[in-house]
């Protein structure tokens, strides 16, 4: 059985829909989704990856094809492959690489704020990266998500979803976010992208200041038959920023 920790509102939904929560998060991070997937007769799966929400990390590596691989075995465990696949974020890199190593189990695929590589663009990107990484070394993980936080959701209004976003983190076992970091920092698929065969959808916020629109273009030029959508004054919580817009634009794709 799996020691994946993971929410599934709608076990007699068909098909089910992976979705995968970017780094530091976890399931509950797609909670604004989960009741629109579900009353659309989906199966909606947000699991949390090793280490994060309440899924225990054992210590080995954690890198992104041994999480993808976990994440077939949870679809597999519940009957519900094969699955659109849904990421955002660190989840759309994991995504990326069970698109690669599962296409028997992918349906569709759906690319949300994430990268084929982790490359930032001009000095300000490289500031950012470079300030979280110290940051982590220096003064721990809780001091790092605290820039992450205030990056992501930057408007005194979204006080509320720093709090949540950092609540998740406090849950994050240390030893899994640090590897999860580099194994993303590592991550390049660009050479790869033309193997992914499934209908693909790449959503992009056009207020992203974590994965800049431009990098994200990387990946709906090298994915065959790729579609790109932008979604207007959202940054990179992009199905947080603009919710309704975001649900009805997941819809549209995945009931084609």
């Amino acid at each position: 059985m799996t020691s994946l920790h993971f929410l599934d509102p709608n076990p007699s939904g068909q098909p089910a829909v992976l979705l995968l929560h970017g780094l530091g998060a976890d399931g509950t991070s797609w909670i604004l989704q989960l009741p629109a997937l579900s009353e659309a007769g989906f199966r909606p799966v947000a699991p949390d990856a090793p280490g994060f929400g309440g899924s225990p990390y054992d210590g080995g590596g954690w890198n992104t094809r041994r999480v993808a691989a976990q994440m077939a075995d949870l679809l597999g465990e519940l009957g519900g492959g094969p699955a659109h696949i849904v990421g955002l974020s660190m989840g759309g890199v994991i995504a990326q690489q069970f698109a690669l190593d599962f296409p028997q189990l992918t349906r569709k695929l759906v690319l949300v704020s994430t990268f084929s590589v982790l490359r930032p663009q001009g000095l300000k990107g490289w500031v950012y990266f470079i300030r979280r990484a110290a940051t982590i070394l220096t003064l721990g993980m809780n001091a790092q998500a605290q820039v992450v936080a205030r990056h992501i959701f930057p408007n005194p209004q979204d006080e509320a979803l720093r709090a949540m976003y950092l609540a998740s983190v406090a849950r994050a076992n240390p030893q899994a976010y640090r590897k999860a970091m580099l194994s993303l920092g590592s991550f390049d698929s660009r050479k790869r992208l033309c193997e992914i065969k499934a209908p693909t959808l790449v959503i992009t916020g056009s207020e992203d200041g974590t994965i800049p629109p431009q990098r994200q273009t990387i990946l709906a030029e090298g994915i065959p038959s790729a579609r790109r959508l932008i979604i207007p004054q959202a940054g990179h919580a992009v199905s947080v920023d603009q919710v309704e817009r975001f649900n009805q634009v997941l819809l549209d794709f995945l009931n084609e």
